[in-house]
């Protein structure tokens, strides 16, 4: 052995695959393998040796090799056996307490013993792997004083191992197996892969052959089989009370996690899994390290751990109950190579067929480790003594045989299996590769984690099998591990997440991210059982006519569902929509599934119908323009078979139609012979299936076609009980509710409570649920005590239903619930477990009383669907009846005269809001607006709900945020419309942090609904907003830039030239979906903006950048990355985005006026562009008209003093001028407050109100009342009526007595004085109220009150009020000007501080104004819009 020492270290390292350090060890002077004896970690990695798994090889090189030079010559060496493959970065370095035999025998050495320094630099080894069997763990070793066992027969050894080991592993002396007597009968076997480890006394264990029938030891090999039996070996560590099994190399798994091996079985045939738990009940002591799945072989493990491209491969299911895909062609025992060109091989059970060349660990494993697909092998060739090489597109895969006849044998078969299969050159796009070699479509893929696995698998669902891949790299190649056959699998539930899927040999334990994936999983499983253990032999029965091979409505190849009642054969995707026409108008049955209904007489009533005859009469006259192929829509499916079943639109029409007595006549003659076509076009004609025959012996055409003894037309007529005859084409008829509703037949069990008369807003417990039988026919839903009472426990007819509602999952205590609303104000609460049954009853209740001038609703996913009267368009003068369907936050709208209208998008609505004490719901979109009035308040109060819910923020990306009309989130136009007016000139704005609780409660209240909310300044800090968009973008659940494309856009970066970067940022942004390209544009030009100003606001474009790379791509900031996009994005704005000049001037202009009005603000004056307004003295008339400049900060009490200075009007101690606002058309005047801000209230006023300025009679009144009442409250009986609103609602029967309260915060309406709760109560801040009614109201007294309400959401409401005497009027008017502005209506230090006030030229003289002249309301609106909304012309950039 010394002479491996004196092996050059090129040849040595070569060996081990590394040769690419022999420079570096030859610089060294480190020439052969004994120069390299000291070497340790920190000296190879001086040598340049950096991978710390290149080192490791190195240091087990250099152990094994000196560690068998220290054996003593004359001690007879052990039998050289198969190294230990470990991982990489497992390693028995340490100093161990029980040393190998070899090295106890060399301390023990007299005459040699190992140099110091070796000795000091390697450990000694330790004890080797006690056996295992299979991929179990391996046995203990017994405690001190346990009798070795026997040691084995003699034998031939193996050849030695070469001193220069494998590269990763690690050899170790190794225990010998026991000699078996001959048993020549069978081939050889590997020991099971699960062989139960029993305790000590039980029976032997087996060997490498199976046991003989007295029990011994397995059999001597067959001729081609490499018997091993070793020479006796020295005296090995004592072991268990256990017969010693065959060493089977086997890798430490410590990595893989652990949960016990009770849980985690192994993939195994079905005798492995009765031992293993056989082994779980009696296995105490088990080492925790062990293999908990073979579906990754040694192989891949180390590959995986070096960084190896995947490996092809899989398996196909092999089991008992498994029938083989294609006929196997070669099977046996083979050596396989692990990738990286390791010495070590591995025993494998390899199967070859027409597909597949797999490999098992044994040739009773159900579930192989890995496949390769016959059509990716390119080549196969000898490489040396008994091996042979299969080279794939991805990799090469390294065999041995047992002799070179063997190996030749396997190359000849592979290569003419490979010539077959390229003959046939199938394609397999998009597919799975099924094993019959055609392509299978996939019905549901993805990863799922799988119970013993750290890393998640792929899985795909198709066909009938369940296939696994290592990874989705794999799965593109269409290579695979193993797959499931469905025809022995079953699948459960097991908690939110968690489902198994069971086989005779495993439970498969699989963990999907959510549950919603979870119920798709399993439905896609439910499917392949389904497929799996259906049969063919109807369908091929059926397919024998020409016409039944092709789908009878969109011409599909290969149907396997059929219309038992019509008599043709469609595909799946019509049979979906086949079944919602209902049972009434086609019965869908399955050919491979539904085996029971296929009677002889129905196969041979579609031999003789089918889709030929069925189509001459059902298609006979479709046109071109209207026909489906099998690539159609299923809104274009969903319409031609509405079309051609339901209403007989292209049926041939029978020469007798319209006239039913002949009908009926020719019915009855026809069944009894043998024309088939002929009863179909009757009964499809309109001839009625229980007709009278006028024969007592035969009442019905049935009977007669059974007198007759004509089978198929009884099957017939038997198969067609309860369908539907086609409604005319033309249905004349008074108007949309007088047309004939479908008869639609439903009937099971279902969970309900007893009606109520408010909306279900608490959770209703699974208590108050009784089960009820209900059924539902000829528009009549009816329930039972039980399926056999004779008579209902009450109904509800078709045409009393007006609203169906779907409630969310467990919203009440049984799963699924919906909700019945009836004419007479009554909800019924009804529930059932499956989501799908609910769904039915849904459909079913919508069909029956839904019009069928409405009925394309029926084809949406509605949440709520029901009728209701609206005004819309140009004509509100009359309200009409819709049909309404809310599907998501989208609502459907179908007019009663079939009218289709456009759907809204609730997300998108610029106001909604309930108005006229909850009796209209205002929907105001872009360019139209939809009142919707409360017919009924029951089911009212649902669509309000629901349709606020829906047109709420649903989620946490952009999508599902409410949007404007640019597709921009309402919350981000909000914040960046507030920062540009208020806050572009901040310093270190966005830089600087606003308080945490304040922008979470206002990100919050934005998220909830920020169409309700409204930025004010004062209200808000600049830093709050900011702060709250900032942190909008980083919990975006998909990012701003998409999860799929912002790695993308962070590489971008790497291009050093500008125009080819620019250029992928634009394809980029094309990428992007519609809401993040139009959010990423508007915040892009919000930054352009700010930085504008970086001379005020200390944000350049750099800090910008700084502050929004980690806010949009979600990152920590450590990489700049993210930082140089947003600056590319914002310095090259203009090319990026492809803003025009245009659009640049109108963003310049807009930056320049918001600069200039936030001047002013700030400086208390504005020299251009300031308000003029015209202002009467006393009374309106052309001579008294004054025109004054309002600047921003101008108050009633200067506009007032400005007009009397005007007119050089001395005012006297007791003239108490005031400024009016004045309404002509409510014939109201308002005395404005002395401290009210006159340019707020120009802005709001209309083309019939203006401003006068003239004496208040009734302030020093008002003054004396104030100065000597107690307390601060007002309250007394007042006359109230409510205003019409614009559909005509509201109270409108003259005024009525009500009591009122007035405080400093609200006014409060009371019924009458005893009353304990207020009817209506509003906010004093938003009230407006003006001295004056309108005659055509015919007011009570003459002292009266206009009053109008706003809120925040923009809702306005109008009412009156009415007081006894004049006085009262004075006292309630001037309570509401103290408690609305709190403070006396007049100034205390009256107009004595006049002289000093500083006198502002308010007069239009040599400053550019905004003329006045024509169109007084025009020239205000036009003047007040940049001031009350400067971003309004920016809103489109």
């Amino acid at each position: 052995m010394e002479e491996g020492t004196s092996l050059p270290v090129a040849v040595w390292l070569a060996a081990l695959h590394l040769d690419q350090y022999v420079d570096g060890f030859e610089r060294n002077e480190l020439r052969t393998v004994a120069d390299c004896r000291a070497l340790t970690d920190e000296a190879l990695t001086c040598l340049g040796v950096v991978l710390p798994g290149h080192r490791k090889r190195i240091l087990l090189g250099l152990q094994k090799a000196f560690a068998e030079v220290s054996l003593p010559a004359e001690v007879p060496q052990p039998p050289a056996m198969k190294p230990v493959p470990r991982k990489r970065h497992i390693f028995r370095l340490g100093t161990g307490t029980a040393a190998a035999p070899v090295q106890q025998e060399a301390a023990g050495d007299a005459g040699r013993s190992p140099e110091p320094e070796a000795a000091a630099i390697f450990a000694p080894l330790p004890p080797p792997i006690p056996p295992r069997t299979g991929c179990r763990p391996p046995v203990r070793f017994s405690p001190p004083g346990t009798e070795p066992p026997p040691p084995p027969a003699e034998g031939r050894p193996k050849p030695p191992v070469p001193p220069l080991p494998a590269k990763r592993h690690q050899l170790e002396a190794k225990c010998t197996s026991l000699k078996a007597p001959e048993l020549r009968s069978r081939p050889p076997e590997l020991p099971p892969r699960a062989a139960s480890q029993k305790a000590a006394g039980s029976a032997p264990a087996k060997e490498e052959g199976p046991a003989g029938p007295d029990g011994a030891a397995g059999a001597s090999p067959a001729p081609r089989a490499r018997a091993k039996p070793p020479p006796p070996p020295p005296p090995l560590p004592e072991l268990p009370s256990k017969p010693v099994l065959p060493f089977v190399p086997e890798f430490d798994d410590s990595d893989y996690d652990d949960t016990g091996w009770e849980e985690e079985e192994e993939l195994g045939g079905a005798a492995g899994a009765m031992a293993d738990k056989e082994d779980a009940a009696s296995g105490t002591g088990r080492p925790r390290s062990l293999r908990l799945n073979s579906l990754f072989s040694e192989d891949e493990l180390v590959e995986d751990y070096y960084g190896a491209p995947p490996a092809g491969g899989g398996a196909a299911a092999e089991g008992p109950a498994a029938a083989p895909l294609s006929p196997l062609l070669k099977a046996g025992w083979l050596d396989k190579n692990p990738p990286q060109g390791s010495y070590i091989y591995q025993k494998r059970w390899v199967k070859l067929d027409a597909d597949y060349l797999r490999y098992f660990d044994s040739e009773k494993d159900a579930y192989s480790k890995r496949f390769i697909p016959v059509s990716s092998i390119s080549r196969v060739a000898s490489v040396g003594d008994q091996k042979f090489e299969v080279v794939t597109n991805n990799r090469n895969f390294v065999f041995r045989a047992e002799s070179d006849a063997d190996r030749n044998d396997w190359i000849r078969s592979l290569q003419h299996v490979t010539e077959e299969q390229k003959s046939r050159a199938l394609e397999t796009t998009s597919a799975v590769p099924a094993a019959d070699g055609a392509a299978r479509s996939v019905d549901k893929s993805g990863f799922l984690e799988l119970r013993g696995f750290k890393s998640k698998l792929f899985v795909a669902v198709a066909g009938d099998k369940v296939f696994l891949y290592k990874n989705a790299e794999d799965y593109r190649l269409g290579i695979g591990i193993t797959y499931i056959e469905m025809n022995v699998g079953n699948v459960k539930e097991v908690d939110r997440r968690a489902f198994d899927l069971t086989t005779p040999y495993r439970i498969f334990s699989f963990s999907a991210d959510s549950e919603q994936e979870k119920e798709e999983w399993l439905e896609a499983m439910r499917q392949a059982i389904a497929a799996a253990l259906s049969n063919s032999e109807v369908a091929e029965r059926i397919w024998a006519a020409e016409p039944n091979r092709f789908c009878a409505d969109c011409g599909a190849p290969q149907p396997d569902w059929a219309s038992i009642n019509l008599c043709v054969v469609i595909c799946k995707s019509c049979a979906g929509e086949h079944r919602g026409l209902g049972p009434s108008v086609s019965k869908v049955r399955s050919l491979k599934m539904d085996r029971k209904v296929w009677t002889e007489e129905l196969i041979e009533l579609f031999h003789h119908i089918g889709n030929a005859v069925a189509n001459e009469f059902w298609a006979a006259n479709v046109p071109p323009s209207e026909a489906i192929t099998a690539g159609s829509s299923s809104e274009d499916r969903r319409r031609f078979l509405l079309a051609k079943y339901r209403d007989g639109k292209y049926r041939r029409y029978h020469p007798l139609f319209g006239s039913q007595q002949e009908l009926d006549r020719a019915l009855c003659a026809a069944v009894t012979t043998g024309d088939l076509a002929e009863t179909q076009a009757l009964l499809f004609c309109g001839a009625a299936l229980s007709c009278a025959t006028g024969d007592p012996g035969c009442p019905t055409p049935l009977a007669l076609a059974r007198r007759s003894g004509q089978r198929l037309q009884m099957e017939f007529l038997l198969r067609n009980e309860g369908s539907e005859t086609p409604r005319p084409e033309a249905a004349g008829g008074g108007g949309p509710r007088s047309a004939l509703l479908p008869s639609v037949a439903h009937h099971g069990f279902l969970y309900k409570t007893p009606s109520m008369a408010k909306p279900a807003g608490e959770r209703k417990g699974l208590e108050e649920f009784s089960r009820r039988w209900c059924t539902l026919q000829d528009g009549v839903f009816s329930y039972y005590e039980s399926e056999r009472a004779a008579a209902p426990n009450g109904e509800i007819r078709a045409e009393e239903m007006v609203c169906l509602a779907s409630n969310p999952p467990r919203a009440h205590g049984v799963e699924n619930t919906f909700e019945v609303y009836v004419e007479a104000e009554r909800l019924y609460l009804f529930g059932l477990d499956s989501p799908e049954g609910a769904r039915q009853w849904l459909r079913a209740l919508a069909k029956s009383f839904v019009p069928p001038c409405a009925e394309e609703l029926l084809h949406r996913d509605f949440e709520r669907l029901g009728r209701l009267r609206y005004k819309g368009g140009l004509s509100l003068q009359r309200a009409q009846e819709g049909w309404f369907a809310l599907a998501g936050s989208t609502l459907h709208l179908c007019s009663g005269d079939g009218a289709r209208h456009e759907p809204l998008h609730l997300r998108k609505l610029q106001e909604l809001s309930v108005q006229g004490d909850n009796e209209v719901l205002v929907l105001v979109e872009r360019r139209r607006t939809l009142y919707i009035q409360a017919e009924r308040k029951l089911d009212f109060l649902g669509w309000v709900h629901a349709i606020r819910r829906a047109a709420g923020s649903a989620g946490d990306t952009l999508s599902e945020q409410q949007l404007t009309e640019a597709d921009v989130p309402l919350l981000v136009d909000r914040c960046i419309d507030y920062i540009t007016q208020c806050g572009l000139t901040s310093e270190g704005i966005y830089r600087k942090s606003g308080q945490n609780s304040k922008t979470t409660g206002l990100l919050e209240m934005l998220r909830k609904d920020a169409r309700s909310v409204c930025l004010k300044e004062g209200e808000h800090q600049v830093d709050d907003v900011s702060n709250t968009l900032k942190r909008f973008f980083r919990d975006l659940g998909d990012g701003l830039f998409t999860k799929r494309w912002s790695q993308d856009w962070l590489q971008a970066t790497a291009l050093e030239d500008e125009e080819a970067r620019i250029g992928e940022y634009r394809r980029l942004l094309e990428s992007l979906p519609t809401v993040n390209r139009a959010t990423l544009k508007a915040l892009i030009n919000h930054l352009f903006r700010v930085q504008r100003f970086s001379g005020d606001n200390q944000m350049n474009t750099h800090n910008l950048a700084i502050v929004f790379g980690p806010t949009l791509f979600q990152t920590d900031g450590q990489d700049y990355k993210a930082g140089h996009v947003v600056e590319d994005l914002i310095n090259h704005y203009v090319k990026i985005f492809n803003v025009n000049d245009e659009e640049m001037k109108k963003q310049q202009d807009e930056i320049t006026a918001i600069m200039k009005m936030r001047e002013a603000a700030s400086s208390g004056t504005q020299q251009a562009g300031d308000f003029i307004c015209t202002v009467y003295l006393e009374e309106k008339k052309t001579e008294a008209e004054q025109h004054v400049k309002i600047p921003a900060t101008m108050t009633a009490e200067e506009l007032t003093l400005e007009i009397l200075d005007r007119r050089k009007i001395a005012m006297k101690e007791k003239d108490y001028w005031s400024c009016f606002e004045v309404n002509e058309r409510e014939e109201a005047e308002r005395p404005l407050h002395y401290s009210e801000k006159v340019l707020p209230i120009l802005h709001g006023l209309g083309t019939e109100s203006y401003l006068v300025v003239k004496k208040q009679m009734s302030m020093e009144n008002m003054l004396i009342y104030l100065a000597s009442r107690v307390g601060d409250c007002k309250h007394g009986m007042m006359k109230f009526r409510e205003e019409r609103n614009l559909l005509g609602l509201g109270v409108s029967t003259g005024f009525h007595d009500r009591y009122f309260i007035l405080n400093h915060s609200c006014l409060r309406l009371y019924k009458e004085a005893r009353s304990h709760k207020p009817e209506k109560e509003w906010p004093i801040r938003n009230l407006k109220v003006y001295l004056g009614i309108k005659k055509k109201l015919r007011p009570p007294t003459c002292w009266g009150f206009t009053v109008f309400y706003e809120n925040e959401k923009h809702e306005k409401q109008q009412w009156y009020l009415c007081c006894d005497t004049h006085a009262d009027l004075r006292e309630w008017f001037a309570t509401f000007l103290q408690a609305q502005h709190g403070g006396a209506p007049w100034p205390a230090e009256g107009r004595r501080a006049r002289a000093a006030r500083p006198q502002r030229d308010t007069r239009p003289r040599h400053v550019a104004l905004i003329p006045l002249r024509g169109d007084e309301g025009e020239a205000r609106s036009s003047a007040a819009a940049p001031a009350a909304h400067p971003l309004t012309l920016l809103r489109d950039v």
